[in-house]
């Protein structure tokens, strides 16, 4: 996360009133719970009960891109809307709970699905806790 810090730190400009440390933490989240997600994603479609999985992989994918766009978002501060960020923030928090419930599911059968969850749960609570900071 030093590379997200630091650049952070670099941007040329007032970031407002936004918690850089809480923005960091949120944008390692989201490109964590996207790698995750995928990685689970993959992971479902080589286990021999793939059908039952159909769900959990659509919910992967889905919450992947989401993810990935998230951070991508929250990475970029030129021409900053609150009002697109807390709404990016608020799909991400739902994808991510949607993903965790749905992989918390199958946590008992796949360690996959399990670490999946958690990367998810994480994910949900830091756009959370920023988006509370956007006021």
């Amino acid at each position: 996360m030093t590379h997200i810090t630091s650049m952070l730190k670099s941007y040329p400009k007032d970031l407002g009133g936004i918690d850089r440390q809480k923005l960091a933490e949120c944008i390692a989240a989201c490109f964590e719970c996207a790698q995750t997600c995928t990685a689970c994603e993959d992971a479902c479609l080589s286990e021999k009960m793939v059908a039952d999985l159909t769900r959990c992989i659509r919910t992967n994918a889905d919450c992947a891109d989401i993810c990935t766009t998230t951070g991508r978002v929250l990475s970029r501060h030129a021409g900053y809307d609150a009002n697109i960020t807390r709404a990016i923030l608020l799909a991400c928090e739902v994808a991510c709970k949607a993903c965790a419930n749905e992989c918390e599911q199958h946590a008992g059968m796949h360690e996959h699905c399990r670490i999946c969850a958690e990367a998810c749960r994480r994910c949900e609570t830091a756009c959370r806790e920023v988006a509370a900071t956007l006021g």
